[in-house]
């Protein structure tokens, strides 16, 4: 039976044809339990050969933990982690940077959701209140941004420089790399560790996998102790060859840029429609998959409303004024076809006309 496809987000998709062909292909016999299995093995190196030889890969159940998983092994529970206002650590993980981390966030404002040097600058900590305050111990960003903006080589390397000179280690949430890579025209290592990002958080859910991420760590002097971290963090598969097998098909041939390249190409072609459909203005430039449009407050609501039941996100902005706005987040998928795209204009012209 087939299913409709939204843009509600791209963690609603299903799983790519060839990670079910890669699931299949090592649901035979028993292997060792808790990656001590061929598969996990062939996965890390796939990884050092992707972002580097000094690089280790370590398989985890989702994102959230993957991220918490992370930090823990980069900060002490007393200690802080800047990161943008917007971020995903921020505003959607629950508590969970605080309650099982122990770790403070200090968020930044950014108009785009892009940290910098001079922003992160604003949270770093006096020594004269020590120790009165959470002293910073990391930078977390994210690739792509919560915003849907994308974080260049240059600028990623000049936060990791920044971080490296202060002390601080340079962490990324990398849910949507492939998408930013894919948008990029470079390689996952080149969006990522290559300048200087420490510990990646590596995505695969929103772009093919049936479940499970990864964390990469670029150096091994940060991995001593992860094996319990990631137990602790209840992130330690017990049949982890599904989990390795899943990543390792992504990576291999680079599967990864085919899924997330359609997803960018849906999102294009999105945003390339939107200064032609009078009463909806396209927010910002569209990088990696994401697309926000700005529309009348009501039309907004409505529009979504149309779109159930994979209703994109809608944020109010300036509710209770003259001309309150709808700003709605719309997210391609690796599955998302053109008769989609088609359907979600029509469906746009209808209301606003």
């Amino acid at each position: 039976m087939s299913r409709a496809r939204g843009f509600a987000s791209d963690n609603s998709s299903g799983a790519h044809p060839d990670i079910f062909a890669a699931l299949a292909a090592v649901n035979e016999g028993h292997v060792t339990a808790y990656g001590g299995d061929p598969e996990t093995a062939r996965l890390e190196e796939s990884a050092r050969r992707e972002f580097g030889p000094d690089s280790s890969i370590f398989p985890m159940m989702n994102g959230t933990g993957a991220n918490i998983a992370a930090l823990r092994a980069m900060a002490r529970p007393h200690q802080a982690v800047i990161c943008a206002e917007t971020a995903h650590l921020s505003i959607d993980e629950t508590a969970a940077p605080e309650a099982i981390a122990g770790l403070k966030l200090l968020t930044v404002p950014t108009p785009d959701g892009k940290l910098t040097p001079e922003l992160a600058a604003t949270r770093l900590a006096d020594p004269a209140d020590i120790p009165h305050v959470a002293w910073p111990a990391v930078i977390s960003i994210a690739q792509v941004t919560e915003m849907g903006t994308v974080y260049t080589p240059q600028e990623v390397g000049a936060l990791a420089d920044f971080a490296h000179e202060h002390d601080l280690l340079l962490h990324m949430d990398g849910s949507r790399l492939a998408n930013a890579a894919a948008f990029l025209e470079i390689g996952l290592a080149e969006a990522s560790t290559d300048n200087g990002v420490d510990v990646l958080s590596l995505g695969a859910n929103k772009n093919g996998a049936m479940f499970g991420e990864a964390v990469v760590f670029r150096e091994p002097g940060l991995t001593a102790g992860f094996e319990v971290l990631r137990k602790g963090t209840l992130q330690l598969a017990s049949k982890m060859r599904f989990v390795s097998a899943q990543l390792g098909a992504l990576l291999e041939n680079e599967l990864w840029r085919d899924l997330a390249g359609n997803a960018n190409r849906m999102a294009v072609t999105i945003a390339d429609a939107i200064p032609w459909i009078e009463g909806a203005e396209l927010a910002q430039e569209s990088q990696g998959n994401l697309v926000f449009i700005a529309l009348e407050l009501e039309k907004a609501r409505t529009f979504c409303q149309r779109l159930s039941p994979h209703r994109p996100l809608l944020f109010p902005i300036g509710e209770g004024g003259p001309e309150p706005v709808g700003m709605v987040r719309l997210v391609a998928s690796w599955d998302t076809e053109i008769d989609d795209v088609d359907h979600l204009l029509t469906e746009l012209r209808g209301v606003l006309a």
